[in-house]
């Protein structure tokens, strides 16, 4: 790996950009991601940032069950993202369904699907620690070329290079 190469990987890991989607959740998740960035938990102190469009980032928070309605919206703004990218999936609805599987907008399956997910954080919701705890996990996937976009990507794969 050059040194360049090098570099750009340690600071995908030290300060990895944040796209947040809801696909269709309850909004619990999204109050709880809300905190992670206010004082007293200050994602920003570990390098993490919030930007609204994909195109700058390099994870997907996504929280909420997957509908009839959100799934090509969710995979247009998975494909938007820059590769190398990683996803991290709040709570039990992207894995599940939770209380809302068996709706009929609702899509049968996990969320892993129709995208590649390569964190999932547990909870209904989960805690603010947990959610940085799984921003921080996908960073260090990226660093590592662990994530499913780049195990993809990779020539013994039978993709393109990274």
């Amino acid at each position: 790996m050059s040194i360049i190469s090098r570099l750009i990987s340690v600071s995908r890991r030290k300060s990895p950009w944040v796209c947040r989607l809801n696909a269709g959740s309850c909004n619990g998740c999204d109050i709880e991601v809300t905190p992670c960035f206010s004082p007293r938990y200050d994602a920003e102190q570990i390098g993490v940032e919030l930007h609204g469009t994909p195109k700058h980032a390099d994870v997907l928070l996504i929280s909420g069950t997957l509908t009839a309605r959100s799934r090509q919206a969710v995979m247009d703004i998975y494909n938007q993202i820059p590769s190398p990218k990683a996803v991290v999936a709040l709570g039990s609805c992207p894995a599940s369904g939770n209380v809302f599987a068996g709706s009929p907008v609702v899509l049968e399956g996990s969320l892993d699907d129709y995208i590649p997910v390569d964190v999932w954080v547990p909870g209904c919701p989960p805690r603010p620690q947990l959610i940085l705890d799984g921003i921080a996990k996908a960073a260090r996937m990226l660093e590592e070329g662990a994530t499913k976009d780049q195990h993809a990507q990779s020539p013994a794969a039978g993709g393109g290079a990274s």
